[in-house]
């Protein structure tokens, strides 16, 4: 052996020695350790597909239900919108002004219409009372009386939807 070669690391293969703990070694640092072989290998790879795959599914669960819900409140805003529609195309002899509340009757006929009397101020009511309402500042009816009671509202606006809509078809 020449001099150059007595003096230079023994080395077994082009790669460096790994530096850092030995937690972060790519291949086993001490006789202890456990060997890494291709059994142990695809074992991972599977745990990493399976928790890969649950991972996903529950995403995915989690947006599907976030899609049911935009479709309901769409469906609701569709209906919202159905009625103030109908309310706003009832009869009205009068300016209706924002904030200010209007009472809706409906005659023998069908035919809805608002009044700024109340079925109290009547001596004699002269048509069927469907409910009061407050004009809102978007233009929407909010009815009074009903406010927090969503199932109140929703029943008595489609009572009103519904009765108007089957008018118009008929």
């Amino acid at each position: 052996m020449s001099d150059e070669a007595s003096s230079a690391p023994l080395q077994r293969h082009g790669a460096g020695h790994h530096e850092g703990p030995s937690r972060t070694s790519p291949y086993p640092m001490s006789r202890l350790a456990p060997v890494h072989d291709l059994v142990d290998l695809a074992r991972e790879i599977e745990r990493a597909d399976e928790l890969l795959s649950a991972t996903t599914h529950a995403k995915l669960d989690e947006i599907a239900r976030q899609i049911r819900a935009l479709q309901a409140r769409a469906r609701a805003v569709v209906e919202e919108t159905r009625v103030d529609l109908a309310l706003h195309h009832a009869r009205c002899n009068f300016e209706k002004r924002v904030g200010h509340t209007y009472h809706l009757y409906r005659r023998d006929d069908g035919e809805l219409w608002f009044s700024m009397l109340s079925p109290a101020e009547w001596r004699r009511c002269p048509h069927h009372f469907e409910g009061s309402f407050r004009l809102e500042a978007d233009r929407s009816w909010q009815p009074v009386g009903h406010e927090g009671e969503t199932s109140a509202k929703s029943d008595l606006l489609a009572r009103i939807a519904g009765a108007e809509f089957a008018s118009d078809e008929a």
